[in-house]
């Protein structure tokens, strides 16, 4: 039996490794399977290149738990090693010191992996660790490595007889969870759901049906727990698959969803980097649910993180799926990630992928494209937002739709309203609405001049208006309550009003009166046509749009602007300079204005509460 001590600058580097690495300790488990992966992976390599003579046999890689003598067995039919090996690849830190080493990584979350540390995150669970192993080279005696998580060590003979590795860990009093079955079994379901070598832990039952007709009966066979799917689609050649597939897939990764993906883009590129995957576009219903852990990272099928937005846009954290690449290592930082030249040309393939996919979509299925354009719109939106090389590749397939349903790309819908809605400024107005019903009567009323009005209701329109207004330089956004309907689109017009200045001022104060009691309003005097509304309700477009944008997140003013509004009396109608004016001062006036107010007010849902409540009484009583 030979003894030694562990080749490492320190004196002890165990315990380091267990109070830095805690917050990681599960992925324990992920390392020696990936060596166990890595090492059959190897054995495939030299076999199919005739080094290897022998059979491979099963090379399943098994997972055993004993609980009564509190041990964790990762078993591999692999490479293994022979006692050279041993001595090389497990007795070696290649690190300078413990100290060098707790200054440099002391802030990173993940750095299990760096200098060799991989196989030692074993000891962040076990008190005491045993490798029994055995090479495939011809005459190569089994040894046993055993290590009691210190730098102290033992090699000897065993009498292992078949090929491969067993690590078996002595699990510590502190970290028991690791010798429940369910725990085990989450781990491996999160960690290494799609390995390329099939992992088995345990058995399950089976139902199976014997005999045909009359005599077909089920029986319940135990079979090997097979807890992975070794060849995951996104391995797989994109001819070869139907939409089917896709579809199952998509189950498989998000077995609690019951809605379908719209669709979906397989990344397949080997230069000038290695990447794999399947990314689906998910409905998102008109609204961003952003959910950060719904794209999965992998390398070489082994599971790194849900957490990708180092790698992936992050417009795009809004896509389910898979992304797997050798050229992102497992152990990612990151400082790491943000500074790696690979990962910045993946971030811009990927990109690139998803607006070349969209853009097909839309000259190819635009009929199918704007069917889905509630869900694709958020997207493109977001992506144009936040991303400038999405956003000059979005402007071609980008789209407005109006409230009659239609849709229209950026360039042709300025065309279309460019001659009825450019104003004094040179600027042509796109009008919009974020509730058709709510302003049904201005719309209309902006028909009625030969005006289009647009649909934009979601909650990121408000900044997808303002980017596109800062991007084109040629459109602004009116929403068509932010002024009367003969200044939505300003010109150089001038109407006159019938009332004399002097009846202008007594119709002002009645209004002010009233309206002071509503905090922020203000009103305002104009003579619009006989035919308009006797009073309207406007917001100011830019003060509201600064709210909405706050609300969802990005900038404008502080958060006390409240409800701001316009009271704007249409002089030239009858109502006003007739009644209102015909009515004896007071009282009487007041009643009259306050009941044009709570109409305009009840036209744009602004009437609520015990106002709504008397509103109604008092119409009520009108019919008595």
């Amino acid at each position: 039996m030979q003894k030694g001590n562990i080749s490492v600058q320190t004196e002890n580097i165990f315990p380091i490794i267990k109070k830095f690495l805690y917050s990681d300790q599960e992925i324990f488990l992920r390392e020696l399977i990936a060596n166990g992966v890595d090492a059959t992976s190897k054995i495939k390599s030299l076999t199919s290149r005739g080094e290897h003579k022998g059979d491979l046999g099963n090379l399943t890689i098994e997972i055993k738990l004993d609980k009564e003598a509190k041990t964790l067995t990762i078993s591999d039919k692999g490479l293994g090693m022979t006692e050279e090996e041993v001595g090389k690849y497990l007795n070696q830190i290649a690190i300078s010191s413990a100290q060098e080493f707790v200054e440099k990584y002391k802030d990173e979350a993940n750095i299990i992996g760096k200098f060799g540390l991989g196989f030692y995150s074993a000891f962040m669970v076990a008190d005491k660790v045993e490798v029994n192993t055995k090479s495939w080279q011809e005459g190569g005696k089994a040894v046993l490595w055993t290590c009691e998580g210190s730098p102290d060590f033992t090699i000897k003979n065993s009498k292992k007889k078949d090929r491969g590795t067993d690590i078996t860990l002595h699990i510590s009093e502190d970290s028991t969870e690791f010798l429940e079955e369910n725990r085990i079994e989450e781990l491996l379901t999160k960690y290494c759901k799609f390995l390329p070598v099939e992992i088995k832990f345990g058995t399950k039952k089976e139902t199976i049906e014997e005999g045909e007709g009359d005599k077909k009966k089920e029986k319940e066979i135990e079979v090997d727990n097979i807890i992975n799917n070794p060849a995951p689609i996104w391995k797989k050649s994109p001819a070869d698959l139907t939409d089917l597939n896709y579809k199952d897939f998509y189950q498989e990764l998000y077995p609690h969803t019951f809605e379908q993906p719209l669709f979906w883009i397989h990344l397949n590129i080997d230069y000038p980097f290695d990447l794999t995957g399947i990314l689906y576009f998910p409905k998102l219903n008109n609204a961003i649910e952003v959910q950060k852990n719904k794209i999965h990272l992998y390398c070489n099928q082994v599971y790194v993180t849900d957490e990708v937005k180092e790698i992936v846009p992050e417009f795009l954290t809004l896509m389910h799926g898979v992304i797997d690449s050798p050229d992102i290592p497992l152990n990612v930082s990151r400082s790491y990630l943000q500074s790696d030249r690979n990962v910045r040309k993946i971030t811009g393939y990927i990109t690139k992928k998803v607006a070349d996919k969209l853009n097909d979509l839309f000259k190819n299925e635009r009929e199918e494209f704007e069917k889905k354009w509630d869900d694709l719109g958020v997207f493109i939106k977001y992506g144009m937002l936040s991303d400038e090389k999405f956003n000059d590749k979005a402007m071609d397939f980008v789209l407005f739709k109006n409230v009659d349903g239609k849709f229209f790309t950026v360039k042709d819908y300025q065309e279309k309203v460019k001659d009825s809605q450019t104003d004094k400024h040179d600027k042509i107005v796109l009008l919009y609405t974020q509730n058709a019903d709510e302003h049904h009567s201005l719309i209309e009323s902006a028909k009625n001049r030969g005006y289009d009005v647009l649909l934009m209701n979601n909650p990121i329109d408000a900044h997808f208006m303002q980017h596109l207004e800062q991007k084109t330089g040629k459109v602004t956004f009116v929403r068509v309550d932010s002024d009367t309907v003969d200044n939505l689109v300003q010109k150089d017009e001038k109407k006159e009003s019938v009332l004399s200045e002097k009846e202008q001022e007594t119709v002002k104060a009645v209004f002010e009166a009233i309206a002071k009691e509503k905090q922020g309003s203000t009103v305002e005097l104009k003579p619009l046509s006989p035919d308009d509304q006797p009073v309207q309700i406007t917001r100011n477009e830019f003060m509201r749009r600064m709210v909405e944008m706050q609300a969802l997140g990005g900038g404008g003013f502080g958060g006390g602007m409240g409800d701001m509004y316009n009271v704007v009396v249409n002089t030239n109608h009858p109502f006003i300079a007739k009644k209102l004016l015909g009515a004896a001062a007071g009282e009487k006036q007041e009643a009259l204005g306050k009941h044009l107010l709570d109409l305009a007010l009840l036209n744009h849902g602004m009437l609520k509460g015990a106002e709504l409540t008397a509103f109604v009484q008092k119409s009520l009583s009108f019919l008595k």
